[in-house]
Protein backbone atom coordinates (compact mmCIF):
# COMPACT_ATOMS: atom_id res chain seq x y z
CA UNK A 1 0.00 0.00 0.00
CA UNK A 2 1.47 3.33 -1.08
CA UNK A 3 0.78 6.43 0.98
CA UNK A 4 1.31 9.72 -0.81
CA UNK A 5 2.02 13.15 0.55
CA UNK A 6 4.24 14.69 3.20
CA UNK A 7 4.59 15.16 6.93
CA UNK A 8 6.69 17.75 8.72
CA UNK A 9 9.46 16.59 11.01
CA UNK A 10 8.01 15.24 14.24
CA UNK A 11 4.66 14.26 12.73
CA UNK A 12 5.81 10.89 11.38
CA UNK A 13 3.54 8.98 13.81
CA UNK A 14 0.51 10.28 11.89
CA UNK A 15 1.83 8.78 8.66
CA UNK A 16 2.44 5.45 10.42
CA UNK A 17 -1.10 5.42 11.81
CA UNK A 18 -2.55 6.35 8.42
CA UNK A 19 -0.76 3.39 6.82
CA UNK A 20 -1.94 1.04 9.59
CA UNK A 21 -5.53 2.06 8.87
CA UNK A 22 -5.16 0.52 5.42
CA UNK A 23 -3.33 -2.54 6.67
CA UNK A 24 -5.48 -3.38 9.69
CA UNK A 25 -8.67 -1.30 9.82
CA UNK A 26 -10.19 -1.86 6.40
CA UNK A 27 -9.43 1.55 4.89
CA UNK A 28 -9.92 1.65 1.10
CA UNK A 29 -9.40 5.30 0.23
CA UNK A 30 -8.76 8.25 2.53
CA UNK A 31 -6.86 11.45 3.23
CA UNK A 32 -5.77 13.32 6.34
CA UNK A 33 -4.49 16.88 6.65
CA UNK A 34 -3.28 18.76 9.71
CA UNK A 35 -2.46 22.44 10.07
CA UNK A 36 -0.55 23.94 12.96
CA UNK A 37 -0.69 27.69 13.52
CA UNK A 38 -1.88 28.07 9.93
CA UNK A 39 0.90 25.95 8.39
CA UNK A 40 0.23 22.55 6.82
CA UNK A 41 2.25 19.89 8.69
CA UNK A 42 0.48 16.70 7.54
CA UNK A 43 -0.90 16.11 4.05
CA UNK A 44 -1.46 12.41 3.25
CA UNK A 45 -3.67 10.40 0.92
CA UNK A 46 -3.86 6.86 -0.38
CA UNK A 47 -5.97 4.06 -1.79
CA UNK A 48 -8.63 4.42 -4.42
CA UNK A 49 -11.06 7.23 -5.09
CA UNK A 50 -14.06 4.87 -5.17
CA UNK A 51 -14.88 2.38 -2.45
CA UNK A 52 -15.09 -0.55 -4.87
CA UNK A 53 -11.60 0.07 -6.21
CA UNK A 54 -8.66 -2.13 -5.27
CA UNK A 55 -5.26 -0.52 -4.92
CA UNK A 56 -2.77 -1.86 -7.42
CA UNK A 57 -5.32 -2.76 -10.12
CA UNK A 58 -4.94 0.23 -12.40
CA UNK A 59 -7.52 0.26 -15.16
CA UNK A 60 -10.05 -1.85 -13.26
CA UNK A 61 -13.51 -0.45 -12.61
CA UNK A 62 -13.41 1.89 -9.63
CA UNK A 63 -9.62 1.66 -9.32
CA UNK A 64 -8.84 5.31 -10.02
CA UNK A 65 -6.27 6.31 -7.40
CA UNK A 66 -7.06 8.83 -4.71
CA UNK A 67 -5.37 12.11 -5.55
CA UNK A 68 -4.56 15.08 -3.39
CA UNK A 69 -7.66 16.95 -4.58
CA UNK A 70 -10.07 14.03 -4.16
CA UNK A 71 -13.19 14.99 -2.19
CA UNK A 72 -15.82 12.91 -0.43
CA UNK A 73 -19.13 13.39 1.32
CA UNK A 74 -18.47 14.01 5.03
CA UNK A 75 -21.94 13.33 6.45
CA UNK A 76 -22.42 15.01 9.86
CA UNK A 77 -19.02 16.66 9.79
CA UNK A 78 -21.05 19.13 7.70
CA UNK A 79 -22.78 20.28 10.90
CA UNK A 80 -19.62 21.89 12.26
CA UNK A 81 -18.99 23.73 9.00
CA UNK A 82 -22.52 25.11 8.77
CA UNK A 83 -22.59 26.11 12.45
CA UNK A 84 -20.04 28.76 11.47
CA UNK A 85 -22.69 30.45 9.34
CA UNK A 86 -24.87 31.31 12.34
CA UNK A 87 -21.90 32.16 14.52
CA UNK A 88 -20.51 34.55 11.93
CA UNK A 89 -23.92 36.18 11.56
CA UNK A 90 -23.90 36.66 15.33
CA UNK A 91 -20.33 38.02 15.16
CA UNK A 92 -21.47 40.57 12.59
CA UNK A 93 -24.41 41.68 14.73
CA UNK A 94 -27.07 40.19 12.45
CA UNK A 95 -28.23 37.41 14.78
CA UNK A 96 -28.91 37.31 18.52
CA UNK A 97 -28.16 33.83 19.88
CA UNK A 98 -30.41 34.49 22.88
CA UNK A 99 -33.40 35.58 20.81
CA UNK A 100 -36.39 33.33 20.09
CA UNK A 101 -36.14 31.53 16.77
CA UNK A 102 -39.60 32.92 16.02
CA UNK A 103 -38.24 36.46 15.98
CA UNK A 104 -36.56 35.60 12.66
CA UNK A 105 -38.82 32.77 11.51
CA UNK A 106 -42.39 33.46 12.69
CA UNK A 107 -43.83 30.15 11.46
CA UNK A 108 -41.51 28.30 13.82
CA UNK A 109 -43.52 29.43 16.88
CA UNK A 110 -46.16 26.74 16.15
CA UNK A 111 -46.88 23.63 18.24
CA UNK A 112 -45.29 24.78 21.49
CA UNK A 113 -41.95 26.02 20.14
CA UNK A 114 -42.40 29.74 20.77
CA UNK A 115 -39.79 29.73 23.57
CA UNK A 116 -37.10 28.02 21.51
CA UNK A 117 -33.99 30.19 21.42
CA UNK A 118 -31.49 30.37 18.58
CA UNK A 119 -28.72 28.74 20.59
CA UNK A 120 -30.99 25.77 21.36
CA UNK A 121 -30.80 24.83 17.68
CA UNK A 122 -27.01 24.80 17.70
CA UNK A 123 -26.74 22.91 21.01
CA UNK A 124 -29.25 20.18 20.03
CA UNK A 125 -31.73 21.36 22.66
CA UNK A 126 -34.59 22.32 20.32
CA UNK A 127 -36.60 19.17 21.06
CA UNK A 128 -37.40 18.42 17.42
CA UNK A 129 -34.98 15.65 16.39
CA UNK A 130 -37.81 13.68 14.76
CA UNK A 131 -40.54 14.28 12.20
CA UNK A 132 -43.90 12.62 12.73
CA UNK A 133 -44.19 12.52 8.95
CA UNK A 134 -40.73 11.68 7.57
CA UNK A 135 -39.63 13.24 4.29
CA UNK A 136 -38.59 11.34 1.21
CA UNK A 137 -35.10 12.12 -0.15
CA UNK A 138 -36.66 14.31 -2.84
CA UNK A 139 -38.74 16.22 -0.29
CA UNK A 140 -35.76 16.56 2.05
CA UNK A 141 -33.74 18.21 -0.71
CA UNK A 142 -36.39 20.93 -1.02
CA UNK A 143 -35.47 23.50 1.63
CA UNK A 144 -38.96 24.98 1.74
CA UNK A 145 -40.60 21.61 2.40
CA UNK A 146 -38.04 20.76 5.06
CA UNK A 147 -38.47 24.10 6.78
CA UNK A 148 -42.25 23.76 6.78
CA UNK A 149 -41.98 20.27 8.27
CA UNK A 150 -39.85 21.29 11.26
CA UNK A 151 -41.89 24.46 11.79
CA UNK A 152 -45.07 22.39 12.11
CA UNK A 153 -43.48 19.64 14.26
CA UNK A 154 -44.36 19.49 17.95
CA UNK A 155 -41.31 19.05 20.19
CA UNK A 156 -40.75 15.71 21.94
CA UNK A 157 -39.34 17.52 24.98
CA UNK A 158 -39.68 21.12 26.13
CA UNK A 159 -37.14 23.12 24.14
CA UNK A 160 -34.10 24.06 26.17
CA UNK A 161 -34.66 21.52 28.95
CA UNK A 162 -32.68 18.56 27.56
CA UNK A 163 -30.47 17.64 24.64
CA UNK A 164 -30.51 15.03 21.93
CA UNK A 165 -28.72 14.85 18.61
CA UNK A 166 -30.78 16.38 15.78
CA UNK A 167 -29.28 14.03 13.21
CA UNK A 168 -31.40 15.07 10.21
CA UNK A 169 -33.61 17.97 11.31
CA UNK A 170 -30.52 20.12 11.93
CA UNK A 171 -30.53 20.59 8.14
CA UNK A 172 -33.74 22.58 8.01
CA UNK A 173 -33.41 24.25 11.41
CA UNK A 174 -30.05 25.81 10.61
CA UNK A 175 -30.56 26.21 6.88
CA UNK A 176 -33.87 28.03 7.14
CA UNK A 177 -32.79 30.29 9.99
CA UNK A 178 -29.73 31.31 7.98
CA UNK A 179 -31.89 31.96 4.91
CA UNK A 180 -34.35 34.09 6.88
CA UNK A 181 -31.48 36.33 8.02
CA UNK A 182 -29.39 36.52 4.86
CA UNK A 183 -32.07 36.07 2.20
CA UNK A 184 -29.77 33.57 0.48
CA UNK A 185 -29.47 29.75 0.37
CA UNK A 186 -27.18 28.61 3.15
CA UNK A 187 -24.85 26.78 0.76
CA UNK A 188 -24.31 29.88 -1.34
CA UNK A 189 -23.63 32.03 1.73
CA UNK A 190 -21.15 29.45 3.03
CA UNK A 191 -19.34 29.40 -0.32
CA UNK A 192 -19.01 33.18 -0.53
CA UNK A 193 -18.40 34.10 3.10
CA UNK A 194 -16.55 31.08 4.55
CA UNK A 195 -15.12 28.59 2.06
CA UNK A 196 -14.03 31.23 -0.43
CA UNK A 197 -12.22 33.53 2.01
CA UNK A 198 -10.62 30.53 3.75
CA UNK A 199 -9.55 28.93 0.47
CA UNK A 200 -11.19 25.72 1.68
CA UNK A 201 -12.48 23.02 -0.65
CA UNK A 202 -15.77 22.53 1.19
CA UNK A 203 -19.16 22.59 -0.53
CA UNK A 204 -22.77 22.44 0.58
CA UNK A 205 -24.53 21.86 -2.71
CA UNK A 206 -21.82 20.43 -4.97
CA UNK A 207 -21.19 22.53 -8.11
CA UNK A 208 -21.22 20.64 -11.39
CA UNK A 209 -17.67 21.80 -12.05
CA UNK A 210 -16.41 19.89 -8.99
CA UNK A 211 -18.34 16.64 -9.49
CA UNK A 212 -15.48 14.75 -11.14
CA UNK A 213 -13.32 15.19 -8.03
CA UNK A 214 -15.73 13.31 -5.76
CA UNK A 215 -15.39 9.56 -5.20
CA UNK A 216 -18.09 7.00 -4.53
CA UNK A 217 -18.71 6.04 -0.91
CA UNK A 218 -20.23 3.04 0.82
CA UNK A 219 -20.03 0.74 3.86
CA UNK A 220 -16.90 -1.15 4.85
CA UNK A 221 -16.62 -4.17 7.10
CA UNK A 222 -15.79 -3.50 10.73
CA UNK A 223 -12.59 -5.20 11.95
CA UNK A 224 -14.41 -7.28 14.59
CA UNK A 225 -16.48 -8.84 11.81
CA UNK A 226 -13.25 -9.70 10.00
CA UNK A 227 -11.55 -11.15 13.06
CA UNK A 228 -9.79 -7.98 14.09
CA UNK A 229 -9.98 -5.85 17.21
CA UNK A 230 -13.32 -5.17 18.86
CA UNK A 231 -14.04 -1.45 18.66
CA UNK A 232 -17.77 -1.15 19.33
CA UNK A 233 -18.79 -0.31 22.92
CA UNK A 234 -21.02 -2.73 24.83
CA UNK A 235 -23.93 -0.31 24.58
CA UNK A 236 -24.19 1.76 21.44
CA UNK A 237 -26.47 3.92 19.36
CA UNK A 238 -26.73 0.98 16.93
CA UNK A 239 -28.65 -1.01 19.54
CA UNK A 240 -31.08 1.85 20.12
CA UNK A 241 -31.40 2.29 16.37
CA UNK A 242 -32.58 -1.32 16.08
CA UNK A 243 -35.77 -0.38 17.98
CA UNK A 244 -38.21 1.05 15.37
CA UNK A 245 -40.07 3.06 18.01
CA UNK A 246 -37.05 4.66 19.64
CA UNK A 247 -36.24 8.33 19.35
CA UNK A 248 -32.89 7.22 17.95
CA UNK A 249 -34.45 5.37 15.03
CA UNK A 250 -37.00 8.12 14.40
CA UNK A 251 -34.33 10.83 14.40
CA UNK A 252 -32.22 9.13 11.74
CA UNK A 253 -35.39 8.18 9.83
CA UNK A 254 -36.56 11.78 9.45
CA UNK A 255 -35.55 11.13 5.85
CA UNK A 256 -37.00 7.80 4.70
CA UNK A 257 -35.59 5.93 2.90
CA UNK A 258 -32.06 7.10 3.50
CA UNK A 259 -30.71 8.94 0.44
CA UNK A 260 -28.24 7.47 -2.03
CA UNK A 261 -25.11 9.41 -1.15
CA UNK A 262 -23.60 8.71 -4.58
CA UNK A 263 -26.57 10.23 -6.42
CA UNK A 264 -25.57 13.47 -8.20
CA UNK A 265 -28.92 15.04 -7.31
CA UNK A 266 -28.38 14.40 -3.62
CA UNK A 267 -24.88 15.83 -3.76
CA UNK A 268 -26.14 18.96 -5.51
CA UNK A 269 -28.71 19.58 -2.76
CA UNK A 270 -27.85 21.52 0.41
CA UNK A 271 -28.53 19.54 3.61
CA UNK A 272 -26.53 21.17 6.42
CA UNK A 273 -26.84 18.09 8.63
CA UNK A 274 -25.46 15.51 6.28
CA UNK A 275 -24.28 16.12 2.73
CA UNK A 276 -21.38 18.53 2.77
CA UNK A 277 -18.50 17.49 0.53
CA UNK A 278 -14.87 18.28 1.28
CA UNK A 279 -11.27 17.36 0.78
CA UNK A 280 -9.27 16.55 3.89
CA UNK A 281 -7.33 19.74 3.29
CA UNK A 282 -10.55 21.71 2.89
CA UNK A 283 -11.93 20.45 6.19
CA UNK A 284 -8.68 21.08 8.06
CA UNK A 285 -8.20 24.48 6.44
CA UNK A 286 -11.73 25.52 7.44
CA UNK A 287 -10.97 24.76 11.10
CA UNK A 288 -7.54 26.41 10.83
CA UNK A 289 -9.26 29.59 9.62
CA UNK A 290 -11.65 29.54 12.57
CA UNK A 291 -8.78 29.83 15.06
CA UNK A 292 -6.12 31.80 13.18
CA UNK A 293 -4.73 33.10 9.92
CA UNK A 294 -3.91 30.63 7.13
CA UNK A 295 -1.44 31.62 4.41
CA UNK A 296 -1.90 35.27 5.26
CA UNK A 297 -5.68 35.12 4.99
CA UNK A 298 -8.07 36.55 7.53
CA UNK A 299 -9.21 34.68 10.61
CA UNK A 300 -12.92 33.83 10.52
CA UNK A 301 -13.79 33.75 14.23
CA UNK A 302 -12.83 36.45 16.66
CA UNK A 303 -11.49 35.08 19.95
CA UNK A 304 -14.87 35.80 21.55
CA UNK A 305 -16.79 33.90 18.87
CA UNK A 306 -14.37 30.99 19.18
CA UNK A 307 -15.04 30.81 22.90
CA UNK A 308 -18.79 30.88 22.24
CA UNK A 309 -18.40 28.01 19.77
CA UNK A 310 -16.56 25.76 22.20
CA UNK A 311 -18.29 26.75 25.42
CA UNK A 312 -20.27 23.79 26.78
CA UNK A 313 -24.04 24.17 26.33
CA UNK A 314 -25.17 20.52 26.50
CA UNK A 315 -23.67 17.58 28.39
CA UNK A 316 -24.75 14.20 29.70
CA UNK A 317 -26.90 11.35 28.40
CA UNK A 318 -28.04 12.14 24.88
CA UNK A 319 -31.72 11.45 24.12
CA UNK A 320 -30.77 10.24 20.64
CA UNK A 321 -27.21 8.93 20.76
CA UNK A 322 -27.81 7.16 24.12
CA UNK A 323 -24.27 7.73 25.36
CA UNK A 324 -23.11 10.92 27.05
CA UNK A 325 -22.35 13.75 24.63
CA UNK A 326 -21.04 17.30 24.96
CA UNK A 327 -21.94 20.14 22.64
CA UNK A 328 -20.94 23.76 22.29
CA UNK A 329 -22.73 25.89 19.71
CA UNK A 330 -22.88 23.58 16.72
CA UNK A 331 -19.75 21.67 17.68
CA UNK A 332 -19.10 18.45 19.54
CA UNK A 333 -16.63 18.85 22.37
CA UNK A 334 -13.96 16.45 23.59
CA UNK A 335 -15.43 13.56 25.54
CA UNK A 336 -16.12 9.84 25.63
CA UNK A 337 -18.51 9.88 22.67
CA UNK A 338 -16.17 11.83 20.44
CA UNK A 339 -12.59 12.04 21.70
CA UNK A 340 -10.75 14.93 20.09
CA UNK A 341 -7.21 16.10 20.68
CA UNK A 342 -7.71 17.71 24.10
CA UNK A 343 -10.36 19.29 26.33
CA UNK A 344 -9.79 22.52 24.38
CA UNK A 345 -10.86 20.98 21.06
CA UNK A 346 -14.12 21.56 19.18
CA UNK A 347 -15.30 20.02 15.92
CA UNK A 348 -17.61 17.40 14.49
CA UNK A 349 -17.43 13.79 13.26
CA UNK A 350 -19.36 12.35 10.36
CA UNK A 351 -21.19 9.08 10.99
CA UNK A 352 -18.87 6.17 10.37
CA UNK A 353 -15.93 8.13 9.03
CA UNK A 354 -15.03 11.79 8.56
CA UNK A 355 -13.74 14.08 11.30
CA UNK A 356 -12.81 17.73 11.48
CA UNK A 357 -11.80 19.79 14.52
CA UNK A 358 -9.68 22.60 15.86
CA UNK A 359 -7.61 22.72 19.03
CA UNK A 360 -6.79 26.37 19.73
CA UNK A 361 -4.40 25.65 22.60
CA UNK A 362 -2.03 23.66 20.36
CA UNK A 363 -2.87 25.57 17.17
CA UNK A 364 -3.96 22.32 15.51
CA UNK A 365 -6.65 21.97 12.84
CA UNK A 366 -7.46 18.46 11.60
CA UNK A 367 -9.38 17.01 8.66
CA UNK A 368 -9.94 13.35 7.74
CA UNK A 369 -12.16 12.05 4.94
CA UNK A 370 -12.77 8.52 3.69
CA UNK A 371 -14.82 6.63 1.12
CA UNK A 372 -15.60 3.74 3.47
CA UNK A 373 -18.17 4.26 6.22
CA UNK A 374 -18.54 2.07 9.30
CA UNK A 375 -21.44 1.57 11.69
CA UNK A 376 -20.02 3.93 14.33
CA UNK A 377 -21.75 7.29 14.75
CA UNK A 378 -19.12 9.26 16.62
CA UNK A 379 -15.73 7.75 17.61
CA UNK A 380 -14.65 6.03 14.40
CA UNK A 381 -11.58 3.83 15.02
CA UNK A 382 -9.64 5.00 11.95
CA UNK A 383 -10.09 8.68 12.77
CA UNK A 384 -9.28 7.99 16.42
CA UNK A 385 -6.07 6.18 15.48
CA UNK A 386 -4.96 9.31 13.65
CA UNK A 387 -5.91 11.57 16.55
CA UNK A 388 -3.95 9.40 18.99
CA UNK A 389 -0.93 9.51 16.71
CA UNK A 390 -1.19 13.29 16.45
CA UNK A 391 -1.42 13.56 20.23
CA UNK A 392 1.69 11.39 20.56
CA UNK A 393 3.56 13.52 18.04
CA UNK A 394 2.78 16.69 19.97
CA UNK A 395 3.73 15.04 23.27
CA UNK A 396 7.13 14.14 21.83
CA UNK A 397 8.11 17.71 21.04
Amino acid sequence: MDVNGTVAEGFEPVREAFLRNFEHLGERGAAVTVYRYGRRVVDLWGGTKDLNGTAGTAGAAGAEPWERGTAQIVRSATKGVVAAVLLLLHQRGELDLEAPVGAYWPEYKAAGKERTLVWHLLAHRAGVPVLDLPLTPAQAADPELGAAAVAAQAPVWEPGTDHGYHAQTYSWLIGELARRITGRPVGAWLADEIAGPAGADVWLGLPDAQAARVGRVGPVEAPEAAGGLRTRPKRSVAEAYADPGSLTRRAFAAITPLPDENDPGYRAAALPASNGIATADGLARFYAALIGEVDGGRRLFTPRTMELARGERSAGPDRILVVGTRFGLGYMLHGTASPLLSPASFGHPGRGGALGFADPESGIAFGYVTNGFRQSVTANPRAQALVRALRAALAGE
